[in-house]
């Protein structure tokens, strides 16, 4: 079976986002509508779905486009040397500051910064950032001088940021002032149509930095990938893609090439299903809902249905597939589980009791 990138009328979506399925659309037509304005964002999503990938087309589609884009992974530098980072410094402002630093927020002046993992950041920082996003205006670590800015932000969460709020752990000011737009970027698992595509597109990139031609997929290969439950999202399918194409003896990816958590003889990781929280879901579907159809009137339906999907999933993996047990979790009897995973497309292969 050849993999090569089915052709849309209309042109990809949007240029390097790849997927062309319900969920995705939904994606595009609030990335597209979002990035005609100086709005800030914030983009929610498990790890590995492309949250990066999202900022950088926001940015690009823009008015700020010719500007610069600038990224910083919040999660990756301790407090001190993030709000160094971000503001920049000015000598002597501590030890080994032997030069004044411009700070990202300063470089990113008419254009756009992109704050991942915005969810690590300080209770002390996130003040910092709340006066930025106010006010436009912050002073270099060690300096009085106000440096004023003129920087879109954008930031991505792969926690739901109402709940830290909840739990104290993020400041409800900033939270608002961050979620002006928020855009939910669903994980693999809820858009497996997306993976014929992406495949095809990882395929191609491998095989020309591999000098391979790995251009076809087995049936049972691809079977394997839509069954498969990707906690890893996009992420984890492009290692594998790559993986392949570097261990493939001919032009095809065969099943034999896959993980065995992927062909199924592996221990069934339960994936990150437990992370999904009812804010995300709901915001996930009526931005899907909008998208569809510019109407609400069925939004109760899709809510209940997808939330009930989810949990069913979730209790199912928790019970290792074994159904009798996952309905006795859920409250339910067997035949009533077996139908709504019917009705959900979600029916494997049932183990038995006690395995």
């Amino acid at each position: 079976m050849s993999v090569n990138r089915p052709t849309h009328d209309n042109g990809p979506p949007i240029p390097s986002l790849i997927g062309s399925g319900p969920a995705m659309q939904a994606v595009y037509q609030l990335t597209r509508k979002v990035a005609r304005t100086n709005a800030s964002v914030l983009l929610l999503g498990e790890t590995g779905t492309g949250k990066e990938l999202i900022a950088t087309a926001i940015h690009r589609l823009s008015n700020r486009a010719s500007g610069p884009f600038v990224r910083v992974n919040c999660g990756a530098l301790s407090e001190s040397l993030l709000e160094s980072e971000l503001f920049g410094h000015v000598r002597g402002a501590f030890t080994g500051a032997v030069n004044n630093r411009t700070g990202r927020f300063e470089a990113a002046h008419t254009g756009t910064i992109f704050l991942d993992e915005i969810n690590s950041t300080s209770l002390l920082l996130q003040v910092k950032l709340l006066r930025v996003l106010q006010e436009r205006e912050f002073e270099r670590v060690g300096d009085t001088t106000t440096v004023r800015v003129d920087t879109r932000v954008i930031a991505a969460s792969n926690r739901n940021l109402r709940s830290e709020v909840d739990s104290e752990k993020f400041r409800e000011d900033l939270y608002w002032r961050l979620n002006v737009m928020p855009i939910v970027i669903p994980p693999l698992r809820m858009r497996k149509e997306d993976i014929p595509e992406l495949v095809a597109h990882f395929l191609n990139i491998y095989s020309e930095k591999n000098d391979r031609n790995v251009v076809y997929i087995q049936p049972a290969a691809l079977a394997a990938l839509q069954d498969y439950h990707w906690p890893g999202n996009v992420r984890e399918l492009q290692n594998y893609a790559e993986r392949a194409v570097v261990m493939a003896e001919g032009d095809e990816l065969t099943v034999e090439l896959l993980p065995d958590a992927v062909r199924g003889r592996g221990e069934r990781t339960p994936g990150r299903i437990r992370g999904v929280d009812l804010e995300t879901l709901v915001t996930e579907v009526v931005q899907q809902g909008l998208a569809a159809a510019g109407t609400t009137n069925d939004l109760h339906d899709r809510i209940v249905n997808r939330v009930e999907k989810e949990l069913i999933v979730q209790v199912m993996q928790g019970a290792n597939n074994v159904q009798t047990r996952a309905a006795t979790r859920l409250g339910i009897n067997r035949n009533t589980l077996r139908t709504k995973l019917i009705e959900y497309n979600l029916v494997e292969e049932e183990k038995e009791e006690g395995t």
